[in-house]
C-alpha cells in the first residue's frame, strides 16, 4: 500500500510534533490521522492527496462551528483554541483563493454554464466546485453564487 504525500505529510508532522513536545499541535494532528484511518478501514477508501484534503476541510468547517458557537457563548478562550486549530489544519490545504480569484471563478462559471438565476445555483456549483476544491469556503462560496444569480 502506497502512501499519499499528504498523508505522509501528517505522519512525519506527527513524529516531529511528538519529538518537540508540542501537545497541541500533536492533539491536531492525531485527531486527523484518526480521521485518515476511519476512512480507509470504515469506507474502504484509499487515502489520496484528495482524501486527506476532505478530510481536513471537514475538520476545518467542524471548528469554524465550534469557534462562532463559543464566540457566541462568550468563551473567547475555548474560541481561541478552536481558531488556533484552523490554523495548523490550514497548514494542509492547497494555497486559498483571494476574493478576486473566486469573482473570475465566479463570471466564468456563470458564462460558461449559462446561469441566469438561483434556479442555476447547483449547475454553477457543479462546474466552479472541483476548480476550487480546498482552496476557499464551501459555506462563503455558495452565498457569493447565491448573490451574484440572485
Amino acid at each position: 500500500m502506497t502512501m499519499s504525500d499528504l498523508q505522509k505529510r501528517v505522519l512525519d508532522d506527527v513524529k516531529a510534533a511528538m519529538r518537540a513536545g508540542d501537545k497541541d499541535r500533536l492533539t491536531v494532528l492525531r485527531m486527523l490521522s484518526a480521521e485518515l484511518k476511519q476512512r480507509e478501514v470504515v469506507e474502504s477508501t484509499t487515502i489520496t492527496d484528495a482524501v486527506v484534503t476532505a478530510a481536513v476541510e471537514k475538520m476545518v468547517k467542524q471548528r469554524r462551528d465550534s469557534e462562532s458557537q463559543f464566540r457566541s457563548g462568550n468563551r473567547p478562550d475555548l474560541a481561541d483554541k478552536e481558531a488556533a486549530e484552523i490554523q495548523m489544519l490550514l497548514g494542509y490545504l492547497p494555497q486559498q483563493l483571494t476574493e478576486a480569484e473566486i469573482s473570475a471563478l465566479l463570471d466564468q462559471a456563470v458564462a460558461e454554464t449559462g446561469a441566469t438565476s438561483g434556479k442555476d445555483m447547483g449547475k454553477v456549483m457543479a462546474w466552479i466546485k472541483p476548480r476550487v476544491a480546498g482552496r476557499t469556503d464551501m459555506g462563503k462560496l455558495s452565498g457569493l453564487i447565491k448573490a451574484k444569480l440572485g
